[in-house]
């Protein structure tokens, strides 16, 4: 019986991989679509559908906190400061397509177990602010909340990537309730200005575009434009801060809430 059982997993498995192969042939150029329905069969082979699926709502729940955490955290210091410091809030949950081949390029076992032991960033949260102190501001104002648990920060703006890559990235832990159980879930926060979010995505389309002539010089220009991006980054901060600084000797607006 139990033989009978990992034929039928290395069976799935095979069929997964030639379609994987297939469909990256297929789709270059393209968006890929790469088939589920085989990863839903090995989880249902291993009896952990139903464990993987209460995993997932536990990280979708776990997502949701944090962004009712950064909406709320917004709303007081617009209160306090008159100005939102929040552009948009994305989010995003790892498909089983996306985790299992994540854990196939990591040599890890694809169980229920080992995703959770393994992967920090199947829940995601970005934030996109105008200025690049509203995003420590905000970094600093989430993990001082009693709930939230630090496990990593890269700071990317900083110390940005070779290729200009800028982002302020958070793994956090936060705490959900269940009818019955209370389990601590890790969330990957990432946090940008307008400008950083308008590079990452134009990079990110750009790099994975096929056969692209003059790729190297490319990625110089687009190394140059990451500079850029800083340096406008910057300088928004200085303006928005004279114009502060103006109001503030004029008096400033009406502190009256339903002027």
């Amino acid at each position: 019986m139990q033989q009978d059982m990992k034929e039928q997993e290395q069976h799935v498995l095979l069929t997964y991989l030639e379609n994987h192969m297939e469909e990256r042939s297929d789709y270059q150029g393209k968006n890929n679509t790469m088939p589920e329905k085989q990863v839903r069969e090995l989880l249902t082979l291993r009896d952990e559908d139903r464990d993987f699926q209460k995993l997932m709502l536990y990280y979708e729940c776990a997502m949701q906190e944090v962004m009712t955490k950064v909406q709320i955290l917004n709303k007081e210091l617009m209160l306090n400061n008159r100005r939102s410091r929040i552009e948009m809030i994305k989010s995003r949950l790892k498909k089983p397509r996306s985790i299992f081949e994540k854990m196939e390029r990591l040599g890890i076992e694809f169980t229920v177990e080992n995703i959770e032991d393994s992967l920090s960033d199947i829940a995601g949260v970005r934030v996109i602010c105008s200025f690049v102190d509203d995003l420590y501001k905000l970094r600093d104002c989430l993990l001082g909340q009693d709930d939230v648990r630090l496990i990593q920060e890269k700071d990317y703006i900083h110390h940005p990537k070779k290729n200009g890559y800028r982002s302020l990235h958070l793994i956090i832990e936060v705490p959900v309730y269940l009818t019955h159980e209370k389990k601590n879930v890790r969330v990957e926060v990432q946090l940008r200005t307008i400008a950083m979010d308008f590079w990452a995505s134009l990079e990110h389309n750009l790099r994975y575009k096929q056969d692209v002539i003059g790729a190297d010089a490319i990625s110089r220009e687009l190394q140059m434009s990451a500079e850029m991006v800083n340096q406008l980054d910057q300088r928004m901060v200085q303006i928005r801060e004279r114009i502060d600084t103006t109001q503030s000797m004029l008096g400033g607006g009406s502190d009256d809430y339903w002027s």
